[in-house]
């Protein structure tokens, strides 16, 4: 390389170094908020999209900024929203199944007063929240996200005081209902809160465990399948006295599931006598 070239190179990258350091420091003047970096692609989840948010937008107070991540499940109308903190305790979780149960937690309020949420489910890590049929996630998801960013930011508990969240065995629950539940925690329910849902005990009656699916399997199709082909089965396999599982439905449930199977049948009407 001749002179005149290494000077004119040095001289070009001179410059360019001078005028990085000035945008820098401008940058540093200005205190322009930087977006989070440090969570590469790789970390996230399989499956998984996410929203950064530029923590200005939130509260000037709050140093960090909200990493919100979501995750589909088997059920089309049901969003797992990963908000960067743990919601409730390792293992446990929280059901409310319409706006009326959700007087008892802030950010459940919130999430109920977005259009279109049908119910929602808390566990340690995330928050599952089912939409209506009715409503697009493009219309309902920017809305929980942004029912989300504000619980954080506010600073409030996730519940109100005195309320129990513990779900643990009554002390009146017989040795096969202990048992019962023991499996369900262990073995069962790990496997469906990863498809965002969870299941909980209701009762048992002359052999027949009765069981409520919350979350994501709530109003899943292949609810009796799950129930059926794998709860029923592993039940019966280490519990002799179960001979058989049924799902547990609420009033508007089996009010939306008659309504459903009306109109498959006029329609099926209508195709027939065409």
């Amino acid at each position: 390389m001749s002179r005149s070239l290494l000077a004119s190179w040095c001289i070009r990258g001179g410059a360019s170094r001078a005028h990085l350091m000035v945008q820098r420091s401008a940058r540093a003047a200005l205190g322009a908020p930087r977006m989070l970096s440090s969570m590469s692609r790789a970390s996230l989840r399989p499956g998984v999209s996410a929203l950064r948010v530029n923590p200005y937008a939130v509260t000037a107070m709050q140093k960090r900024t909200l990493f919100i991540q979501t995750q589909d499940t088997p059920n089309p109308d049901s969003l797992k929203f990963y908000p960067g903190q743990n919601i409730m305790e390792s293992g446990q979780t929280y059901f409310f199944n319409e706006r009326k149960d959700s007087v008892n937690s802030p950010l459940a309020m919130s999430l109920f007063m977005v259009e279109g949420v049908k119910n929602v489910m808390f566990a340690d890590e995330f928050l599952t929240v089912s939409k209506a049929p009715e409503y697009s996630w493009n219309e309902v998801k920017p809305e929980v996200f942004a029912a989300i960013m504000d619980f954080c930011a506010s600073g409030v508990p996730v519940f109100k005081d005195g309320v129990d969240i513990s779900g643990s065995a009554a002390e009146d629950d017989d040795e096969i209902v202990i048992m019962i539940k023991e499996l369900l925690d262990t073995r069962i329910r790990p496997v469906i809160q990863e498809d965002g849902g969870d299941i909980s005990f209701g009762h048992m009656e002359n052999g027949i465990v009765y069981l409520k699916l919350h979350g994501a399997c709530g109003s899943c199709a292949s609810s009796t399948a799950t129930l059926k082909g794998g709860v029923e089965n592993m039940l019966m396999h280490y519990i002799p006295e179960v001979e058989g599982v049924e799902q547990i439905f609420e009033e508007h449930e089996i009010q939306s599931t008659e309504a459903f199977e009306k109109l498959e049948r006029e329609l099926l009407q209508k195709q027939l006598s065409r």
